[in-house]
């Protein structure tokens, strides 16, 4: 086995896009110009850019072979340390960080540990739900239970969890922060606690899954994490509390409209770009937000029916999008972004910051659907 080496990685930080390298003679704080908003995918690279460093400094603090399997859950190497080859996420985390400290008036450094804690128990999580859901693959590859063992991926995302608490514990006013990173943390475990439990109830009937309690595991589970990720980044940016409470509502509002925008894409996205197989929440059975109107509709018994035989997903989808599983899973999301246009409008930001938050989280409910 080869170690993950930091010093191969902290190498491979000057060798990326031509975007990245353009990047850096402008100043990773802030791309140059007061005008237009940047297109979303700059916003995120500009920030993944400024976190990186910290990020990847925090897991060279972990046992070699867990900093493997964390470097591995993060996209930076192959299994045995080598540089990989596969991209890793978009670092939406990090960037609400960043952009949270940018809308309090604070260059975007100020928000790299909350976006270096915040990234940290998003990669805890993950580890532990693939576990949880049984999903084998993450981003068209291996899920680290599968690549490394069921129990060392636990011990994984057990140490990112402690990293997470330690990064946050070291900035000044770090218990306020870590106060704010735990009851996110149980949000998160309420939700996936309710989407575990979804997986147990029927199809139809009274004791069937609501969209209601849907939207409330989404928020949980989902949205938790990245209103936290904003928030913490405004606290350490030194925001007015009204600010920080903001951009915590603004962050769950975007977890209901990007969760149900992944159950679109976990049945009809393109495997290219979600990295999972069409129709794989199909195949799943899994209760998502598209499936959940559509079993309410005047054909739910039908594709009930369709569902628990499970060998006909090609049908399945067919019918949930006739019974306005589909459209109605996207006006759910559109709704919820409009909530977050009404926080932003209602909190004094940064002119700039709130332009590309805005941008970047209209790209994000957006994408390839």
């Amino acid at each position: 086995m080869r170690a993950f080496s930091i010093a191969t990685e902290g190498a491979r930080l000057g060798t990326a896009s031509p975007g990245e390298r353009q990047r850096h003679t402008r100043g990773p704080d802030r791309l140059a110009g007061p005008g237009q908003p940047d297109d979303p995918h700059q916003i995120l690279d500009r920030c993944r850019a400024l976190v990186r460093p910290a990020l990847t400094e925090a897991v060279g603090r972990l046992h070699p072979w867990v900093g493997e399997m964390a470097a591995y859950s993060f996209g930076w190497c192959e299994v045995g340390g080598a540089p990989a080859v596969a991209p890793g996420g978009k670092g939406v985390r990090q960037a609400l960080a960043v952009l949270g400290a940018e809308a309090a008036g604070a260059p975007g450094r100020a928000g790299v540990a909350a976006a270096v804690a915040v990234e940290l128990v998003h990669a805890f999580s993950l580890l532990h739900d693939d576990i949880m859901d049984g999903d084998a693959d993450r981003r068209s590859r291996p899920a680290v239970w599968k690549a490394y063992g069921t129990g060392p991926a636990v011990l994984a995302g057990d140490a990112l969890f402690a990293l997470a608490v330690e990064t946050l514990a070291e900035q000044p006013g770090g218990a306020a922060g870590v106060r704010t990173l735990s009851a996110a943390l149980g949000d998160l475990v309420r939700g996936q606690a309710d989407d575990l439990l979804f997986t147990a109830r029927p199809w139809t009937g009274p004791e069937r899954v609501l969209p209601d309690e849907y939207r409330v595991m989404a928020e949980h589970k989902t949205g938790a994490l990245l209103g936290c990720a904003a928030a913490l980044g405004a606290a350490l940016g030194g925001a007015e509390p009204e600010v920080i409470t903001a951009l915590d509502r603004m962050g769950r509002h975007l977890g209901i409209a990007f969760q149900i925008v992944d159950d679109v894409l976990g049945i009809w996205g393109d495997p290219r770009v979600t990295g999972k197989p069409v129709h794989g929440d199909l195949r799943e059975r899994k209760k998502t937000f598209p499936v959940l109107v559509a079993l309410g509709s005047p054909v739910g018994d039908r594709l009930a029916a369709l569902l628990e035989a499970g060998d006909t997903p090609e049908a399945a989808a067919e019918l949930i999008e006739r019974a306005g599983g589909r459209s109605t899973a996207m006006a759910e999301a559109r709704r919820h972004l409009s909530a977050v246009e009404t926080v932003l409008a209602g909190v004094p930001w940064e002119t700039r910051a709130a332009a590309e938050l805005r941008s970047l989280l209209g790209f994000l409910v957006r994408r390839d659907v």
